[in-house]
């Protein structure tokens, strides 16, 4: 299904979206991988971001889905470490209060 747009008796056309199937998508990176890849993907008329894409899903296959938690995992522990350092600062600075109220009572026997 294609789009046909007419602006001031100009006729533009949208490009039609295209399928691939796997064993095309698996040979298309396998001339990349042979060639230059930005020959192959003019041959195929295919923006890098489609072909990068193509080529993290793959490796996440190779590595049975382990590339993308990994990175959800080292997001995730991110997130732990910043809340545990913010609760940390808390602590420390309400024992930093609590010191300086003894010394001033400590001043304040004197």
């Amino acid at each position: 299904m294609s789009l046909t747009i007419k602006i001031k008796n100009m006729t533009y056309m949208s490009a039609q979206r295209r399928r691939f199937t796997l064993e095309e998508k698996l040979e298309i990176l396998k001339q990349a991988k042979q060639s230059s890849i930005t020959a192959v993907l003019r041959r195929h008329k295919l923006s890098y971001s489609v072909f990068h894409r193509w080529k993290e899903k793959l490796v996440e296959k190779e590595n049975g889905g382990e590339a993308g938690s990994a990175h959800n995992q080292v997001k995730t522990k991110l997130i732990e470490l910043l809340e545990e350092n913010s609760l940390l600062k808390k602590i420390i600075a309400n024992q930093a209060m609590l010191l300086e109220l003894k010394e001033e009572e400590l001043r304040n026997r004197k």
